[in-house]
């Protein structure tokens, strides 16, 4: 596999009066045309490794990394206009939740459209048959009317599929999706899945996807990372994460409810001050 993405000793600071608050801790690795999950508690960091690597933490954040390459390009080097190129039109993510997300005054297609302009010089009509075309892609199965929906008039499944077209709407390379189907129920959840995975399939994307279900990114990702307080404490592929060795990762998989089988308390993850600085599991 031919790593498009490399991520070498990835950190993210936040200098406060107090102290340097270290958001994350030493993240490294590859992403080839593959899907790959990160996981985590709220808090361990993995949607701020989505944010870091297209350069969009905000002040007084502050990103290092030994590498941080995409295609050659290094992320870090790189001036304001070259990453203007790169986010959207070959970097592209999927924010968590399409109410915050999306313009609340503008028609669901005049943002897929002015998203599609801002990184390609073509007409408003090209541009309106590419929205229609990238809608119809996510399964929308009425284009021309969702097209013309503001954002309070679409369900959050449908504005879920609406975000996701206009990341797509630029054919990106690779999609980072934080949290796509948090706010869904499991019936839209897992048509959300199916289109991310057949976008992966049919158009070769590379895929990040930051969840904190670990069942759902189990059955859907080829590998995974699992962050704790900021760093990857273990690596496993996918169907091998229910063998998983780290006690951070075992105790989250035991935290998971079940209908099956004996019922009682959920058990409460102790943990250790050691998983902080440890090295990661692999």
């Amino acid at each position: 596999m031919v790593a498009q993405l490399i991520v070498e000793n990835l950190w993210v600071r936040y200098p406060t009066p107090a102290r340097v608050i270290e958001a994350v801790r030493g993240v490294s690795f590859a992403l080839g045309r593959e899907k790959l999950g990160i996981v985590g508690e709220s808090g361990s960091g993995k949607s701020t490794v989505g944010r870091a690597i297209l350069r969009l933490v905000p002040a007084p954040g502050q990103v290092s990394a030994e590498r941080l390459t995409f295609d050659g390009l290094s992320l870090l080097d790189a001036s304001e206009a070259t990453l203007r190129e790169v986010r959207g039109r070959r970097i592209a993510m999927v924010m968590q939740d399409p109410k915050y997300s999306l313009n609340p005054v503008m028609t669901v297609g005049k943002q897929i459209r002015e998203a599609y302009r801002a990184h390609a010089r073509v007409s408003g009509a090209r541009a309106e048959r590419r929205a229609l075309d990238v809608l119809a892609a996510v399964r929308i199965r009425d284009p021309e009317r969702v097209y013309r929906c503001y954002p309070h008039e679409v369900s959050g499944g449908m504005g879920q599929r609406v975000m996701i077209a206009m990341m797509l709407v630029g054919d990106p390379e690779i999609l980072i999706a934080d949290e796509p189907t948090s706010a869904l129920d499991v019936t839209v959840q897992m048509q959300v899945l199916a289109i991310l995975d057949d976008l992966v399939s049919e158009r070769g994307l590379g895929l990040i996807l930051i969840s904190h279900d670990l069942g759902l990114v189990a059955s859907f990702c080829d590998r995974v990372l699992i962050m704790y307080a900021g760093r990857v404490v273990e690596t496993c592929a996918a169907r091998d994460l229910h063998r998983a060795r780290h006690p951070y990762t075992r105790g989250l998989l035991a935290a998971l409810p079940r209908i099956d089988g004996k019922r009682g308390p959920l058990p409460v993850l102790r943990r250790d001050a050691a998983w902080r600085e440890a090295p990661p599991e692999a």
